[in-house]
């Protein structure tokens, strides 16, 4: 199990990293700049990071296929992302309708190959045991 644990949260905090500090880099700057700070709050950031591919693998998990965890890790996405992002869009001022929509995608598409890739590590575990 904690293999699947180990590849979610490789795998998340790659995906993640590359996303948010090379592809849309620019894009969050200009639409929702004014409301960054100059450099992360790392604690509150390295919580997220260290929970949520835990979660992810939590309850995407179990005995079902990659294809069913990449499912059951897209509504996870969608749900979360979603929540966070509406969110924000309901009471931030300054929060950008464009970056609701480009992260409720990219979180519904990141959580479902965590998903996916956890339970392949995982598959791999059992079929060595």
């Amino acid at each position: 199990m904690w293999r699947s644990h180990a590849a979610g949260l490789a795998l998340f905090l790659l995906l993640d990293g590359l996303w948010l500090g090379l592809a849309a880099k620019d894009l969050y700057a200009r639409e929702v700049g004014s409301l960054l700070l100059e450099s992360p709050r790392w604690a509150p950031a390295l919580l997220f990071y260290l929970g949520y591919p835990v979660g992810v693998v939590w309850m995407t998990g179990g005995a079902v296929t990659p294809r069913t965890a990449l499912t059951r890790g897209a509504v996870l996405g969608l749900l979360v992302y979603g929540t966070y992002d509406l969110t924000n869009l309901a009471v931030l001022k300054g929060w950008s309708e464009l970056i609701t929509v480009v992260d409720i995608v990219w979180g519904t598409c990141l959580t479902a190959v965590v998903a996916w890739a956890a339970q392949k590590a995982r598959g791999k575990v059992h079929s060595q045991a």
